[in-house]
């Protein structure tokens, strides 16, 4: 334990992080690691391989993915916002440089091979472009006369085209959900929610109308007909569960759902662990947003209201589209759930997100003060 008599960067940390939220990111990491005992042995079987190939490498990354999370949670947030300008410009180069030189994968440019690894550089470019957005936000909403709107929706254009030409629809839909949550807090003109909704209704009918696959999963969704095993299968694995799960190892659906330790992490834990295992699940992520956007609104710099509040909103509407698939409520994504699934470049993206919701909610001297401040104003004003 450490004293709070203590000074120092470890004992002002310690002090002064959110341990709720610290207990919530490592509960996550923690059972994402459980799960991959049960869900990745048969995929592994199934190419070939051991069959704690893919738990070895989930443990492999999780130790710099935790290392990753406690480092970036030191940051104040002037280096948090350097730390994602330098961040988001190597990844949007890096998603230029997968169209050209990437691994293909099912039709879709999205990883640069360095040796053994895969990296998925639209991962790391996630937070980055929240935390950078919201600063031009700030910066617009403290000196109106700085076009910081105009360059938030010039960066935003860029990533969107990036992400459409690997193609990425998933994530396009998942950046532009969280990117118009923070222009709406930064008091977007009616105007604007007018014409951006129009733009994104007709992307989405130019992607339905111009992309095989995207029309192929849209329409296996509306209509159940074509190559519906996955979502079927990861379905009954579901249901076969019930409310308290077949029992650790005990699954048998799971065992021929083909992304079962990636996309389909989900069925895998109802089967095994029951329906109210996942609810809890479902529950801590709820928490994260939740607490998120109680720190945001009482937060008094724009910068870390709109940045807390976006890094937020990305975990839960990613994990609310990853859910929202295995239960067939939308359509395939092939998106993972944060913290749970396996992959490398996806935990240890969405443990700098987490670091950086650490660094930003931790409690600062110039904070407490206002807090202070406001609280005695309040009094005089009462009195």
């Amino acid at each position: 334990m450490v004293s709070r008599a203590e000074r120092g960067a470890l004992a002002d940390w310690f002090w002064t992080i959110d341990r709720f939220f610290l207990a919530a990111f490592i509960l996550l990491l923690g059972l994402g690691f459980m799960l991959s005992f049960a869900a990745s042995p048969a995929v592994a079987e199934r190419l070939g391989l051991d069959s704690f190939h893919f738990v070895k490498r989930h443990a492999a990354f999780l130790l710099p993915a935790i290392a990753v999370m406690l480092g970036a949670s030191f940051l104040t947030p002037r280096q948090v916002r350097r730390a994602a300008m330098i961040l988001l410009v190597l990844s949007l180069a890096a998603m230029l440089l997968a169209l050209f030189f990437g691994v293909e994968v099912k039709g879709s440019r999205r990883w640069i091979s360095i040796g053994s690894l895969s990296i998925q550089p639209s991962e790391f470019m996630k937070p980055a472009f929240v935390v950078i957005c919201a600063w031009l936000f700030a910066e617009h909403a403290r000196q109106p006369e700085i076009p910081g709107n105009f360059f938030a929706i010039l960066l935003f254009g860029i990533v969107a085209v990036l992400l459409v030409a690997q193609p990425d629809l998933g994530q396009t839909i998942l950046t532009a959900a969280v990117w118009g949550g923070m222009f709406f807090m930064a008091g977007m003109p009616w105007l604007w929610i007018i014409l951006l909704g129009g733009l994104g209704a007709g992307g989405l009918l130019a992607a339905y109308t111009m992309l095989p696959h995207v029309a192929g999963r849209i329409d296996r969704f509306l209509t159940g007909e074509g190559d519906t095993f996955q979502v079927d299968t990861a379905r009954e694995a579901i249901i076969r569960g019930d409310w308290f799960g077949q029992g650790p190892g005990e699954g048998i659906v799971k065992r021929i759902i083909p992304d079962s330790h990636t996309d389909f992490i989900f069925s895998v834990a109802a089967e095994e662990f029951g329906i109210v295992f996942c609810m809890v699940v479902v529950a801590i992520f709820a928490f994260v947003v939740m607490r998120g956007l109680n720190h945001a609104f009482r937060e008094r710099n724009d910068f870390t209201r709109f940045a807390v509040a976006g890094l937020v909103l990305q975990l839960g509407i990613q994990s609310m589209i990853n859910i929202g698939v295995n239960l067939e409520l939308l359509p395939a994504k092939g998106m993972t759930l944060p913290l749970i699934s396996y992959g490398g470049s996806s935990m240890i993206a969405i443990c700098v997100t987490a670091g950086f919701i650490l660094a930003l909610t931790r409690r600062r001297p110039e904070k407490r003060a206002s807090e202070r401040s406001l609280f005695r104003g309040g009094i005089v004003a009462a009195e």
